[in-house]
């Protein structure tokens, strides 16, 4: 995969990061809601940090109205449903495979190694496993949150709660599962253009099952991601090794300890803030002299957002419905689920 791929995959990630950093709204479900023991937001949060499931398999389904445009090798990022399947062994083993119109990307993770498989070009790397809440009561080292969805949001919960108002709001049944309603609301303090994030917890195993973001002034969900089905239990072993096919371009990442520095003069990629009104700054990579850029891979970004500047300089700015970023002149982008004046503010520091 070229670095304007991958570049195009980050933008997209990016703009999307203030709802995906802050989890994901539940559609409402059809289903009455199953009676369950009542529990308080401050033991329903303690539950899903320290649970512990298991292996399990299941569809997640992405349901995306966050109003971005359609990005070059990003496709899942526009308006529109998605589906993936996954995996997870436990102890940081974990697959998922992202279909697309012409093919598939598949990750795969043993807790030591994770493998990304691209089958329209052929193209696989090898990087150590990241993971994050290393340490974390009933999370043994940690989660690989681009193989373990459900871990992922389970540190975002840790992370908002110091944040947020909590409160339960009743039951639902989600893939077949009886849940409670978790809320979180932010804080007065924290400036963001975010109403409420929901989130189904699973009322036997305590992990999310769906989350929801909903945006300031707007009445249905801008994003949706959940389980529509979900099994637990003991998974193939054969599903968290990878062996790239014949005829696949294989390349080694750098170890974190290895990656280079940024080039001279750019700003290191880094975080302004926490909770809910997080900013992250990030460098756009630099085509290497004398290297053609492949235009097919790398996202046209004169042709998004608007005009915009200020004491950091002149950019454009991008919005959806549940997060804001700016590109800058100079290759920086910052992004949250912020106004703009935050990440300006942001930009500035």
């Amino acid at each position: 995969m070229g670095k304007g791929k991958r570049w195009g995959l980050g933008l997209a990630g990016i703009v999307a990061a203030g709802a995906v950093a802050v989890g994901v709204a539940v559609a409402p479900s059809a289903a009455a809601a199953p009676p369950l023991p009542p529990v308080s937001p401050e033991a329903l949060v303690a539950s899903v940090i320290t649970a512990q499931p298991g292996p399990l398999n299941g569809t997640v389904t992405v349901d995306n109205e966050l109003g971005l445009p359609a990005l070059p090798n990003a496709p899942q990022l526009g308006n529109g449903t998605q589906t993936a399947r996954v995996w997870s062994g436990g102890d940081g083993k974990g697959r998922v495979a992202l279909p697309s119109s012409d093919g598939e990307r598949t990750l795969v993770s043993d807790g030591t190694t994770r493998w990304t498989y691209d089958s329209t070009d052929r193209t696989a790397t090898k990087a150590p496993a990241h993971r994050d809440g290393a340490g974390q009561p009933g999370h043994p080292g940690g989660t690989d949150p681009q193989t373990d969805p459900a871990g992922a949001a389970t540190q975002l919960i840790a992370d908002l709660r110091r944040t947020s108002t909590v409160s339960v709001d009743g039951t639902a049944d989600v893939a077949g599962r009886s849940a409670y309603q978790l809320v979180l609301t932010p804080l007065p303090t924290e400036r963001t253009l975010l109403r409420e994030v929901r989130v189904a917890v699973d009322a036997e195993k305590r992990i999310p099952l769906q989350l929801t973001v909903l945006a300031t002034g707007q009445p249905q969900p801008a994003l949706t991601i959940g389980f529509s089905d979900l099994t637990f239990g003991p998974q193939d072993p054969s599903l968290f090794t990878f062996t790239p096919p014949p005829g696949t371009t294989v390349k080694d990442a750098p170890a974190p300890g290895q990656r280079p520095g940024p080039p001279v003069g750019a700003q290191a990629p880094k975080t302004v803030g926490d909770g809910w009104d997080r900013v992250v700054i990030a460098q756009k990579p630099a085509t290497p002299p004398n290297q053609n850029r492949d235009e097919g891979d790398a996202p046209d970004l004169s042709r998004l957002g608007t005009p915009v500047s200020g004491p950091w300089g002149q950019g454009r700015l991008i919005t959806t419905a549940v997060a804001t970023a700016i590109v800058t002149n100079d290759g920086r982008i910052a992004a949250g689920a912020v106004p703009e004046q935050v990440l300006s503010e942001a930009l500035g520091q």
